[in-house]
């Protein structure tokens, strides 16, 4: 999953991820990488409108936002 973001950050996308809470609730969001340690990530996310840092080991799944996609929302 690291390799994920660190090549959506790479390549400045905006990326759809699936998180898990700690609570274990699941979650959706749409992000924008600003940095990434060993262990978590800063991203801007979309659903909260501010910087937050997630747990690299709580994602689920990350995927890159199409141009197509990001129009349309």
């Amino acid at each position: 999953m690291r390799a994920n973001i660190l090549k959506s950050m790479q390549f400045n996308q905006i990326s759809e991820m699936i998180y898990m809470k700690e609570s274990g609730e699941i979650s959706k969001r749409r992000v924008k990488l600003i940095s990434a340690r060993e262990n978590t990530f800063r991203a801007y996310c979309f659903l909260r409108k501010t910087t937050r840092t997630f747990k690299i080991e709580s994602v689920l799944a990350v995927v890159p936002v199409s141009d197509r996609e990001r129009v349309v929302v």
